[in-house]
């Protein structure tokens, strides 16, 4: 009895705080991406949901079967041989489900890594989106202007994320639009994603990067295309330009707010891709030079170094 009402205050207790919760917004999809990643996310459940119906059917089955009887105390079961129709049906099922799984992931995967179907023809809108401790700078270079932990986005034209990170590494998550995926320095990342509808959409940073993870969330606004250009006309007339010596400063600032500038800090440190990838990651010309004429200074002292032993072998040699 006691029992009983255990089991009954812990559902109760449950039903309580799963009423508190939000829907969640992984299957409230609004765009393309979005909407491929919940399908094979249901999908997956409903297999998982028929495999424990099988499974559920068949326990109560073998308990009500095999259960224990009231048999004459030297009775001895006769004794079994191995059946290989069976051992082969219970090897192959899962071997079937894990290739079905598999195939469906597989073609997800490939079909979100590249412009949503259906608007292959259209230009994307590039945004470079690098995560520094704690917050998300949103570069656009076709506008020339730069937002800090805030996105506007036109709706109906895809859009490129390049991602990098100027710190730990961080992961770019707007689960209405579509799946996560990580900023890293020293390399760009490029992520594909579309709104079909217009709305205030939630981002996150879904990937722990210490202690100030849990304030790296942004809004992303997704807005006609008239909209969308009026803001951009907008964001050109008021705001001001962004200083290397500002960026900076948003670099060593841990919090900051929504902010917004008429250029973009790609000029003075541009994202590590194409010549600047790697280890070059912000740096200039005289950085490079320097590390030219180091390594030929180097290289010299070791030519030294060589003509010097030679000559001292061949001085112990006379």
């Amino acid at each position: 009895m006691k029992r009983k009402g255990l089991l009954l205050a812990v559902f109760s207790a449950l039903l309580v705080l799963l009423s508190g919760c939000s829907s969640l917004t992984v299957l409230d999809p609004k765009g393309p991406v979005a909407k491929t990643q919940s399908g094979v996310i249901l999908f997956s459940i409903l297999v998982m949901a028929i495999i424990l119906l099988v499974v559920y059917i068949l326990f109560v089955f073998m308990l009500s079967k095999y259960r224990a009887s009231k048999a004459a105390p030297d009775y001895e079961p006769p004794h079994e041989e191995g059946n290989k129709w069976l051992e082969f049906t219970w090897i192959a099922i899962p071997v079937i489900i894990v290739a079905i799984l598999s195939v469906v992931t597989v073609r997800s995967t490939s079909a979100i890594e590249k412009v949503a179907e259906g608007y292959e023809n259209e230009k994307p809108l590039v945004i470079y989106a690098a995560s520094s401790n704690w917050k998300w700078h949103f570069s656009y270079p076709e506008e020339g202007i730069e937002t800090v932990n805030y996105v506007n986005i036109p709706t109906h034209r895809p859009i490129e994320f390049k991602l990098y990170a100027y710190g730990p590494i961080s992961s770019l998550w707007i689960p209405q639009l579509g799946g996560q995926k990580y900023a890293m320095s020293d390399m760009v990342n490029t992520l594909h994603l579309l709104a079909e509808e217009p709305g205030s959409y939630m981002g996150k940073n879904a990937n722990f990067s210490g202690e100030g993870f849990a304030h790296m969330e942004f809004e992303a606004l997704a807005m006609s295309p008239a909209e969308y250009e009026k803001w951009v006309d907008e964001v050109k007339s008021t705001a001001s330009d962004l200083t290397e010596d500002e960026f900076n400063t948003l670099l060593e600032t841990k919090h900051v707010g929504r902010k917004t500038y008429t250029s973009t800090h790609l000029s003075f440190s541009p994202a590590p891709e194409g010549d600047n990838a790697g280890h070059n990651h912000g740096g200039d010309s005289t950085d490079k030079e320097m590390d030219h004429s180091e390594m030929d200074h180097s290289e010299m002292d070791h030519s030294e170094m060589e003509h010097s032993e030679n000559s001292d072998h061949s001085s112990h040699g006379n």
